[in-house]
Parts: C-alpha cells; structure tokens; sequence
C-alpha cells in the first residue's frame, strides 16, 4: 500500500532564493551551490529586475551584488526594507567595497559575502538561516492550525518521523512511541491525533509514572459512587470519556504488572469496568503508548507483559535525542522563543535576535535534558536579556563564559545588581523545572525540594512581581 506523505514545512525546498547579479557565471554558481540544499532558486541580472521578481512571487532570502549597472545592491537593500521587511538580504562584494557591506549592516543586511566564495560558509548561512525563516513562517500559521505545539521535522531523521506519522495517523492501530525523556514523544501522538480522521474527536493524555495502579485505574476506568473512602459520585474514566478518540499514555513502563494485566483486557476486548460495578462498558478508543524505555527489553528481563507489547507496538516510532537531530535547532529555537515571547510578555514586546555565536553554542551543545531543556534554555535567556540580541551568556549553557560574558558584552551593573539578577535567574528556572516535574503541584514541588509550601508560594509570588515591574 502506497501513502502520501505531507512535505514537511521546515524543508528547505519550501525556501524561495533570488540571487542578483550582473555577472552570469556568478549567477550560475551561486544558483548550483544552494539548489544543491533543495532550495528553490531564481536568478535576475539587475536589480530592476530583481524588484519585478519580487513582486510577482514570495522570496525568503536575497543575495545580491553591491556593484552593478544601473540600480546598485545598496539600493535595492533600501527599496527590499521598505516594501518586504521579512526578506533577508545578503550582500556579494569585493573587497574593495567591504566598508560599504559593513555600512549597509547597520541599515538592515543580514550578511555579507566577499568574492571569492566560501562555498561551505553559504551552505552553512543558507541552513542556519533558512530553517529560521521557515520556523518563523510556521509560527504564523499557527492561528490557522489546532491549538498545541507546532511539528518541527527538520533532516532526514524527523522527515522519517514525520513520514511514519503521517502512515499511522490514517489507521486506528494502536502505535508505540519510544524515546529519551524529552524528545517530544507527546508532541508526535498529537500530531497523529491531529492528522487521523477522528481529530475532532477527543485527545485525553495521562501520566502512568505519576499515579500509582489504585489512581490509575479510577481515571482510565472510572468508579462508582462510595467504591472507595472520598467517591462521593459516579466518575466516568478516560477511556469512556474519549469517545472515539484518542488515549495517550505516558511512560508505560512504569505500569505494575497487575495493572498491565488490567490493561490488556481493556485493549483485547474494548470494555471496562468502573470500580465498584458489576457492569462492563462498551468503549471506543485509539491508544497510542510512550515509554523512555525500551519495552522489548524489559520485556526480555520480564519486568514487562510480552502479550501487552505486542498489543501496544502494532507501529513503532522511535524519537531520536536532540543532539543526534542537531540541524532541528534553529528551527525550534526560532519556535520557542516567538512562544516564549507571547507566553511571557505583552504584545508590543521586541523580540530579540539570536546572536551568530549564541546560535553555535545552542547547535554544539549535547543536550541531555533534549527538546524540554531547549525550550527552558529559550526561556531563561528571553527573560535575563535586556537588550535586542540573545548572547552565548543568556543561555546559560556554560559556567565558564556566562560571568565574563555577562562582564564583556552587557553594560555593567553594581556587584548588588548582578548578584540580585542571577539569583532572580536561578529561581525562576528552579521553580519552573520543578512545577513541569510535578505537573504543577505546588505540595509534592515544597516537598522534593526541602520547602514549605507557604515558602515556595512566596517565591513564586515575588518572581511574579519581578516579571510585572520589568516588563
């Protein structure tokens, strides 16, 4: 059987390059050289022309000449910033118009490109660039989509994924998905759910690792009035509430065996029992599993149901780690920082940009924490930088450069000031990676680490002020 697979958004066929030169053989290698990327690529001999292309079709990244007949590059720069302001724009020239590239810089170019090329320095700006234009554009098709975070399948890997998804998401097979904590593994059962034919139709998520089987089985199954001491009604379970929808759950590996077992009849014979009732129930579901673990091998240890495996993984979709899927960073540092900005801030709030050396320090990292602690990086250095560029020390990836750093590239502050900063800083990022752990449960949050809940709710309340006053 045959599928047709959606093309990803962030594949660099969907960016649209116009290169700009009077000299044909320039035109002709520079065209080569990015198409070689799977960008789509036009050419124009001037920059009259160049202005006709780009009324007539969407373009995403310009190059062109500073120095040719009639119109120059300069002034195409000024005419594409007044009329396109989302084009990026990149300057070819000699090198004895440098000081002029450096000039143009400071009014609205991206970049500049002396002859001769580096053919390996445009690959790496097309990439870098493109995969933020093309996050960008996603971003503003958010609106258009349904709620949740956006799918971001940048290489060969996530294409794979995506592809694999898009097979799955037609067939009422119950899928498995397995990956390091992280890795999006509930991001790509919505996207399933999402493409299926039942995506209006409910998307009920549930944590096994965070309830025990007594728990577990009242909200999958659900109970009876007076079943257990505090059951003061009928409660309906999320496999009877789905409705034909979608069940999602998380981590399964953690599941006891009794419950395993408990499962498994519900998935063979599609009916549960309430707790407390005599009566079976008729239920209709797709259930989609994630486990951090790999199942086959506990199951060879015999810490898993071998029978439940194989219900639960008719499909397999492992996520690759972050650091084994690094050209997807651009991409989702672009995603994250617009969500962070419209999460944290007011609307009228500049985003800032991502500085060249604070982009290499987020794509040379090795990111244990996965996509979970790009996103918290994104968002810690969204709220300590002060100025319009995102720097290597906002990001806080580094012990050993983020004081220097800090020192070299801001202005200054009393030794009080920064003091006061980092430990606003710490907090915050503290108390967000703890809320996330618990699922927002401000008790068990005090608990693990060493607080009163009147302690930690007072230092959520002063990070909130905090964040009023600077914003």
């Amino acid at each position: 059987m045959n599928f047709q697979t959606s093309p990803s958004p962030y594949d660099l066929a969907n960016l649209n390059v116009l290169v700009v030169d009077d000299q044909e053989d320039v035109r002709g290698g520079l065209k080569r050289l990015i198409s070689s990327l799977g960008c789509q690529v036009e050419t124009s001999s001037s920059a009259e022309d160049a202005l006709q292309a780009l009324k007539a079709k969407p373009v995403d990244i310009v190059f062109t000449d500073l120095k040719m007949g009639g119109m120059s590059g300069e002034e195409l720069l000024k005419e594409i910033n007044q009329r396109w302001t989302d084009i990026v724009v990149v300057l070819i020239t000699g090198h004895g118009t440098i000081e002029l590239a450096v000039a143009c810089l400071q009014n609205g170019a991206s970049h500049f490109l002396t002859k001769p090329f580096d053919n390996k320095e445009i690959l790496a700006f097309v990439e870098r660039v493109g995969y933020g234009v093309l996050a960008k554009r996603q971003v503003k098709n958010q609106s258009k989509r349904k709620k949740g975070q956006s799918f971001i399948a940048v290489g060969n890997k996530m294409r794979r994924v995506l592809e694999l998804v898009e097979q799955v998401a037609q067939r009422k097979v119950p899928v498995l998905i397995e990956g390091a904590s992280g890795t999006g593994k509930e991001l790509v059962a919505r996207e399933i759910h999402n493409r299926s034919p039942v995506s209006e139709k409910p998307f009920l998520a549930i944590n096994c690792i965070a309830l025990p089987d007594s728990l577990l089985e009242s909200e999958l199954f659900g109970y009876k009035k007076g079943a257990f001491t505090g059951a003061h009604k009928d409660s309906t379970g999320l496999f009877e509430q789905v409705q034909g929808g979608t069940i999602f759950l998380d981590e399964v590996s953690s599941m006891s065996p009794l419950f395993q077992g408990k499962l498994l009849r519900v998935l063979q014979e599609k009916t549960v029992r309430p707790l407390g009732s005599n009566a079976e129930k008729h239920v209709d579901f797709r259930v989609i599993a994630a486990s951090n673990q790999g199942l086959k091998k506990l199951v060879e240890k015999g810490d898993f149901r071998e029978d439940l495996y194989y219900r639960l993984q008719v499909m397999n979709i492992f996520l690759p780690a972050l650091n084994e899927r690094q050209e997807c960073i651009p991409a989702l540092t672009s995603y994250f920082l617009k969500q962070a900005s419209s999460e944290f801030f007011y609307e009228e709030y500049q985003l800032p940009k991502i500085s060249p050396a604070a982009m290499d320090a987020l794509s040379n990292h090795t990111w244990p924490g996965n996509i979970r602690q790009l996103e918290n990086t994104i968002q810690r250095a969204l709220i300590i930088n002060k100025g319009e560029t995102i720097l290597p020390s906002h990001l806080g990836l580094s012990d050993e450069t983020s004081v220097s750093e800090s020192l070299l590239e801001q202005e200054l502050t009393s030794y009080e000031e920064s003091k006061k900063q980092a430990i606003e800083a710490f907090q915050s990022e503290y108390v967000q990676t703890i809320l996330q752990r618990t699922n927002g449960n401000i008790s068990h949050a005090a608990e693990m680490c060493g607080l009163t809940r009147a302690a930690l709710q007072r230092i959520m309340r002063k990070l909130e002020q905090e964040q009023i006053r600077t914003n």
